[in-house]
């Protein structure tokens, strides 16, 4: 049947490609006239281009003359003339598509096409290569076109300072890693001032080698870890303080709020307590925090009722259906502070600071375009996820590599056995083997049997990218046996030695399917480059693992029957069509787990972007008086709505409770009573008490001073953004974990994380108003004017290695070493709980 349509429409690629050929024709007819021009003409050119930009011309228009421009520079600087098909490769990158284009084919060179044509909107053009040795050779090597025609080039590695990091980002074109991209993203996210910013709104990327990164690192986000700010001792030291407290006299409880307040006396016993001044200092908001979750564990939280203490861990009850919510934790430190009201081990607080998976950042870019050598077994994903089409890049030169069937062994120790056969003959003849193995333990197992078997060889795997690339490189020289990790080297071609070509070319030995048929193609394509010739076979076990998965033991029974021998192979195709299926399923069930790895981190995806873009709005505005009062007013409209609502008679209202709240958070004890708010209507008793609080603001502005008051309040919702969103992530986290035992109860995991999430990101804003009102009406201001992180952070790369960053100034309250302890033992802090 699809034949029979292809018959009919004609193959979609083919219709592309052909489309594309007719623009390539017109960029050829422009190459005597770019010839002509001196080197001073051509690199003038870049100035002409953006003139045209400005007077309304558009990327689309200037292509092809753009495209012949880069072509003529690349002639003069490196003497490499780009082949019409990689000018077809520039134009599908141009389009926002992936090019999948043979190895050898010249990817790197391609890209420069399109890196240029969209380099003229001076918005920024990444280059993202999978490893910093890949990075630094393409800044180099084509940077020299770059630089020849007036386009400024810079390299974003891990090891840059800030000032580099920005110098690279404000580069017309920027070569560098996924990871740090990434990470770069991660931490703008997390500076205190705009200036420290590195990177600029994401414009326009090409990913090289797309599938390695954008499929087989899709299921591992990147993460900033750190040591958070609050000590998991300061909760047990809260808790012993506030088990002295008493109600009404220290605090007062709003049943229906589940909130509780410190009053005036308990505020100053907490002062004398530890030793401060002024619990409301922005200093003091990890201890205050500590001291108001402690309250909250004590007076709110009600064992076997709110949660039950099961196995050594607190276990949280549904409050609507009684079902244990296993995996979950309270946020905002709750959880921590129950341990402690329990007597049990506290866990460490969130370590997670920011986070963030490869499918979400690049889905930010404006423009996403990639380059690889295989690409089109994973089309379905790259369109659902990503929105890029594949398009086949045809080769310079036909393609004459042998591929030759699969030949299957009974054993593994037999089929290695032959695999150092095959390797020894090829030897002797002098033609030179690239040998692929799935893992590094593979690769040692069979250099043992070539040293036993005297044959000289290399063996390395995806360690030392550098070396690895050199070693790759030389692998087509006469003689040369390599043997190489599936994933060592990639992205650097073989070139063939004197003499080999008459040799057959390179023969690549595979020892083993793996699960994902482009990984397979990735090895058969490091032979027959450019027309090269070349051949590739791939030796299989029925012990191998994906053999055990699918079908070995109805072969073995055939093998059996037919009277095979341990070193007898099968060789047929029949066989390499299983097994194809077979990694078709595999690689389907692949899909479905990465697409549900996306599907949740959609919900904090959508979360992040709200913070991030708010964050961004704090950091870049002059005066957030407005957003403030933004924030002070919802607080004080929630605590009316539920101690004085509409559908009650105003006689039962609770206006004691809203005078409390309001006293313990906008207003100085005293101020305000509860014969102020009879008579009022709800919406009266609303708009009162704000005139009341932002009268007493603009008091407060007044003492300090305009300039002081706009600092002060980016100091205190930076801080409580941060903190905030950073127990936010712990917590969902947490619920992730725990969410997929919700199945079992009849219900979908992903919707009950996604109701879950949206009423937690609720709960986190709420709670982000009301500690941004508390400290902007009542902290003193005089001293707190300088932004503090609210942790100590690294980026860990998915390889799980930590990149090293530079401190971030932590913000710890700290208890005098020779104090009393204020847990009440009567001893000194570092004899007690300091010890």
């Amino acid at each position: 049947m699809l034949g029979l349509v292809k018959k009919i429409f004609g193959d979609a690629n083919e219709r592309e490609i052909k489309r594309i050929t007719k623009a390539v024709e017109y960029i050829n007819s422009l190459e005597p006239s770019m010839e002509a021009l001196t080197d001073e003409q051509l690199s003038a050119k870049t100035i002409e281009f953006r003139e045209r930009l400005e007077k309304g011309e558009t990327l689309d228009d200037l292509l092809p003359e753009a495209f012949a421009t880069v072509r003529e520079a690349s002639k003069r600087t490196l003497g490499k003339r780009h082949f019409d098909v990689q000018m077809i490769g520039g134009i599908v990158l141009h389009e926002g598509k992936i090019a999948e284009m043979k190895t050898g084919e010249g990817k790197t060179l391609t890209g420069t096409l399109s890196v240029y044509l969209n380099a003229l909107a001076g918005k920024g053009v990444h280059l993202v290569t999978v490893n910093d040795y890949l990075a630094t050779v393409g800044r180099d090597e084509m940077g020299r076109i770059y630089n020849f025609l007036g386009m400024t080039v810079g390299l974003n590695l891990n090891s840059l300072d800030h000032a580099e990091k920005q110098a690279a980002y404000a580069c017309d074109i920027t070569y560098g890693t996924n990871n740090e991209y990434g990470f770069d993203y991660l931490r703008d996210n997390m500076v205190l001032y705009k200036e420290q910013m590195v990177q600029r709104p994401l414009y326009y990327a090409i990913v090289d080698e797309v599938d390695s990164i954008l499929v087989d690192e899709a299921r591992t986000p990147l993460i900033i870890s750190g040591q958070a700010a609050k000590s998991t001792e300061l909760y047990t030291v809260a808790d012993r303080f506030v088990s002295r407290l008493k109600v009404e006299e220290d605090y007062t409880v709003d049943v229906k709020l589940r909130t509780v307040t410190m009053t005036e006396a308990g505020v100053s016993k907490a002062e004398r307590a530890f030793g401060i001044e002024n619990l409301f200092d922005h200093q003091n908001v990890t201890l205050n925090h500590h001291i108001t979750q402690a309250l909250k564990a004590h007076v709110i939280m009600k064992r076997d009722v709110d949660y039950v203490v099961q196995e050594d861990e607190v276990v949280i009850v549904d409050e609507f259906t009684g079902r244990l919510m296993t995996g979950r934790r309270y946020s905002d430190g709750l959880h921590q502070a129950i341990e402690a009201k329990e007597n049990m081990r506290v866990q460490n607080e969130s370590m997670t600071l920011a986070t963030i998976t490869f499918q979400n950042y690049f889905r930010m870019y404006q423009k996403l375009a990639g380059m690889t050598g295989t690409a089109k077994t994973e089309e379905e994903e790259f369109k659902k996820i990503y929105g890029l089409d594949v398009v086949v890049v045809p080769t310079n030169r036909p393609m004459i590599r042998k591929d030759t069937p699969d030949v299957v062994y009974k054993s593994v120790g037999s089929k290695f056995r032959a695999v150092v056969e095959e390797i020894a003959t090829r030897h002797q003849n002098n033609q030179p083997v690239l040998v692929g193995t799935i893992s590094i333990e593979n690769s040692e197992r069979l250099s043992e049997m070539l040293k036993r078997k005297g044959i000289k060889h290399q063996v390395l795997n995806a360690k030392y990218h550098a070396e690895e690339a050199a070693i790759v490189s030389r692998a087509g020289q006469p003689g040369a046996v390599t043997i190489a990790t599936n994933m060592a080297g990639r992205g650097t071609d073989i070139l063939l030695g004197d003499g080999v070509p008459e040799l057959g070319g390179l023969h690549i030995v595979g020892t083993e399917r793996h699960e994902s048929r482009r990984i397979d193609n990735q090895l058969r394509g490091r032979a027959g480059r450019q027309g090269d010739p070349g051949s590739s076979q791939f030796y299989l076990s029925l012990e191998d693992e994906l053999m055990r998965r699918f079908g070995a033991e109805n072969i073995m029974g055939m093998m059996d029957r037919l009277g095979f021998e341990e070193d007898q192979p099968i060789e047929s195709r029949l066989i390499t069509k299983a097994i194809e299926s077979a990694q078709k399923r595999v690689e389907g069930n692949n899909f479905d787990m990465r697409k549900v790895v996306l599907q949740y981190d959609d919900v904090m995806n959508q979360q992040r972007n709200i913070i991030y873009k708010q964050r961004k709005e704090v950091l870049e505005s002059a005066n957030i008086k407005e957003i403030v009062h933004g924030m002070i007013a919802p607080p004080v409209e929630r605590i009316v709505a539920v101690h004085c609502p509409s559908e009650q008679i105003p006689e039962e209202w609770d206006l004691q409770a809203v005078v409390d709240y309001v006293h313990g958070n906008l207003l100085p004890e005293g101020e305000l009573d509860k014969n102020d708010l009879w008579g009022k209507e709800n919406e009266e008793i609303v708009e009162y008490l704000k005139e009341r609080v932002f009268n007493l603001y603009n008091e407060r502005e007044e003492q300090i001073g305009e300039e002081s008051m706009r600092e002060f309040e980016k100091v205190v919702v930076l801080r409580a953004v941060d903190s905030k969103w950073m127990d936010h992530i712990d917590a969902m986290d947490q619920l992730r974990q725990g969410i997929h035992l919700r199945a079992y109860g009849g219900t979908d995991p992903l919707r009950e994380y996604q109701f879950e999430g949206f009423e937690m990101f609720q709960e986190m804003i709420e709670s982000i108003q009301e500690e941004v009102a508390m400290y902007v009406m009542k902290a003193h201001v005089e001293t707190n004017l300088e932004r503090q992180a609210v942790a100590q952070g690294q980026a860990v790369d998915p390889s799980g290695e930590a990149a090293p960053k530079k401190p971030v100034t932590r913000d710890e309250d700290r208890i005098g070493r020779n104090d009393l302890c204020p847990c009440g033992s009567g001893k000194k802090y570092k004899q007690c709980h300091g010890a």
